[in-house]
């Protein structure tokens, strides 16, 4: 009998004892078993702090973002491996995509963030604050890596992507993870485990696995460590309260299962493309991982006039579902994940059923292909109706976390709002519409119960992810039932393992806390011109003080000219009464131009390209007869990797331009992007 083991303190352990016993949902045989009996959770904890967090730490975003894309890179490339052993979870092919190439995909997206941070271990945010009269004292705030530890105790529907999509946000803030994935189907995590120690792409204590048993492992928390939890609301809140998360006031992230739902607008009748996409999508959400997601469809909101077409189409549709070995040719719904989890889905449709009526489906009289469905965890689709849904509300409170959803009538717009928001807060709702108006009325009533809110009409139904697919650069999460908790949405999610501070000094300090030039700061004016500096010898601070330039009519009038911007503010000065100008104003493009011309230095050399500018800022009119000037500061750099051999070494650079006028007052403020060439090329 096999052993699935846990990762702990650098080295794979058995766990003492029987263990668990794991199945293989779709034939009911045993295929292992887990046990986490004799790990030391205080231990494994501590070998993250001491080993696994100091090495992440040293590694600056960049670094971490590189890694998170060789690790996907690596995982793309053996995904195969991991399909055999999904398909005993009881998923289909498709199912198995979701959970295997969406989680290496999150791994992907989330090394992408690594351009929206500085090339440093911590994160600088926003913008410098001014605190004082002559810009001597100012205030910033910095986000820095938290010294504990990330722990992700995981749901059983997606045991590779429940573990992907949390680590791969705590290791872009350099904090290492200890994963709890759920025991029935760990055997899946477990596997995938090994292939990310194996590649030792992650440094060593980055990342820890429990599959057995965790009961205990928050009697070790601290304040710096973060929990994350997905599971059942009950689960959920019996974490919440532990008193090690009260105590240490330990940040602690829910996403429970909710009673998510879809809504047909009044517009999307028989015979439009609405009307079709969202039979489509309610069914889709109802089979897909038969029906084990946190944000599958469990209400369906219709206009009472069109009851009765949702329910025959939806039947007919769930009617074509075959249901049966995900191996199998045709088989379009695989089981649940254990017999243990269709005894708890067969209970909650009993209850169910007690308000509201089965329109479609049976809790035994089903057909299962290429499978003994008395020996598989298997379960047929069950679509209820509920004709008074004010009034029979157990539907509103009862989640069957199965292929089950229940039909709700409501007779106009603010009903269907009020129907949505009687789930106490789920994870996502969609509306089916393509009646802006409606739309509009919805989302605004709707949101504030709801995490994620899909708008689904033809016009982005070929590109739209759908209902249920939450995505990394989207918050996760939502209020109420489904936990008030925020995974991923971006650099918001890597935020979550950050401590923020703010940090107080001279312009000249807080540059030396940040490395990004701030206002006010030491410049340096001495040296070569900084376009005559390869990457590695920029400092930040270097400056260039340009000549200056007399502004004339003339080259108001040649802009104009050559650039089209003939507005009258430009050209007209007897159009300019009940403005702010007093006289005809020089274009802040022409300002922004002139700057280029006087702070770069033509030659070739170590500069490649300039390629964007940030944050152009015009704070001053300039008139003829003004002379204007720059200073040109290096205000920040960022390394960027070689795309292959072939490719140039280089960096980023960005450089203030502060142009100012003859009376030193600051006309344009703006951050020019260069891509500088290393003096290293290896």
């Amino acid at each position: 009998m096999k052993n699935y083991n846990n990762y702990a303190l650098g080295k794979w352990i058995k766990g003492d004892g029987e263990g668990t016993p794991l199945y293989n949902a779709i034939t009911g045989e045993e295929i292992g078993r887990a046990s986490s009996k004799g790990l030391d959770f205080s231990q494994m904890m501590d070998y993250a702090r001491k080993t696994g967090g100091p090495a992440l730490r040293k590694m600056t975003f960049q670094e971490r973002g590189l890694m998170l894309k060789r690790l996907a890179l690596h995982l793309h490339s053996i995904k195969g491996k991991f399909y055999p052993i999904s398909f005993q979870t009881g998923a289909t092919k498709i199912d198995s995509w979701i959970d295997i190439e969406g989680g290496i995909g999150n791994l992907f997206t989330n090394a992408s963030l690594r351009r929206q941070f500085p090339d440093l271990p911590y994160h600088v945010e926003g913008s410098a604050a001014p605190l004082s009269k002559n810009g001597t004292f100012i205030g910033h705030h910095i986000m820095v890596p938290r010294q504990g530890v990330a722990i992700h105790i995981n749901a059983f529907n997606f045991p590779i992507w429940g573990m992907l999509e949390k680590i791969a946000v705590n290791l872009m803030a350099g904090v290492p993870a200890i994963v709890k994935p759920a025991t029935l189907t760990s055997y899946l995590t477990e596997f995938m485990a090994r292939e990310i120690i194996d590649s030792k792409i992650l440094p060593e204590g980055s990342l820890q696995l429990i599959c057995g048993s965790a009961r205990g492992i928050l009697d070790s928390i601290t304040s710096e460590d973060v929990v994350t939890f997905t599971g059942s609301a009950s689960t959920g809140k019996i974490l919440k309260s532990h008193p090690r998360i009260v105590e240490e006031a330990v940040p602690f992230n829910m996403e429970a299962d909710s009673l998510n739902c879809c809504v047909l607008g009044e517009d999307s009748t028989p015979g439009t493309a609405e009307f079709d996409l969202f039979i489509k999508e309610v069914q889709k959400e109802m089979t897909v991982k038969a029906g084990q997601k946190c944000t599958a469809v469990r209400r369906i909101i219709v206009p009472e006039k069109l009851v009765e077409d949702v329910q025959i189409s939806l039947g007919q549709r769930l009617s074509k579902t075959t249901i049966g070995d995900p191996q199998i040719e045709g088989v379009r719904m695989g089981s649940l994940a254990g017999n243990e989890q269709k005894e708890e889905v067969t209970e909650k449709v009993k209850q169910l059923s007690k308000t509201q009526e089965i329109v479609f489906g049976s809790l035994e009289g089903f057909e299962v292909t290429g499978a003994d469905k008395n020996k598989g965890a298997f379960f047929s689709p069950i679509l209820f109706l509920n004709n008074d849904p004010f009034i029979n509300t157990d539907c509103h409170n009862i989640e069957a976390f199965g292929p089950v959803s229940t039909i709700l009538p409501y007779k106009n717009i603010s009903e269907a709002i009020e129907l949505a928001r009687m789930g106490k807060g789920s994870l996502v709702c969609s509306i089916v519409t393509n009646n802006m108006k409606a739309a509009e009325e919805f989302v605004t009533g709707a949101a504030s119960m709801h995490g994620r809110i899909l708008v689904l009409n033809e016009a982005c139904a070929k590109e739209s992810t759908g209902h249920g697919s939450p995505m990394p650069l989207l918050t996760h999460g939502g209020p109420g039932r489904a936990g008030g908790g925020e995974e991923m949405g971006g650099t918001r999610g890597i935020k979550h393992y950050l401590q923020r501070t703010a940090i107080q000094g001279h312009p000249t300090t807080i540059t030396a806390l940040t490395k990004q030039y701030q206002v006010g700061g030491q410049q340096n004016t001495k040296g070569p011109h900084v376009f005559r500096k390869h990457f590695e010898e920029i400092e930040i601070g270097d400056t260039v003080i340009t000549e200056k330039h007399l502004v004339t009519l003339d080259n108001i009038k040649d802009f104009a000219e050559l650039s089209g911007d003939k507005f009258y503010a430009h050209m007209d000065e007897n159009s300019l009464e009940g403005t702010i100008f007093t006289e005809r104003v020089a274009h802040g493009y022409f300002i922004m131009s002139k700057a280029a011309g006087l702070f770069v230095d033509p030659p070739k050399g170590p500069v490649l390209l300039n390629y964007g500018i940030d944050e152009c800022r015009f704070t001053k009119p300039v008139y003829p007869g003004m002379t204007i000037g720059v200073r040109f500061t290096a205000k920040e750099k960022i390394e960027q990797e070689k795309r292959d051999e072939d490719d140039i070494a280089k960096g980023i650079v960005k450089f203030l331009v502060d142009v100012y006028d003859d009376e030193g007052d600051t006309v344009m403020l703006a951050t020019i992007l260069t891509m500088v060439k290393k003096l290293n090329q290896n």
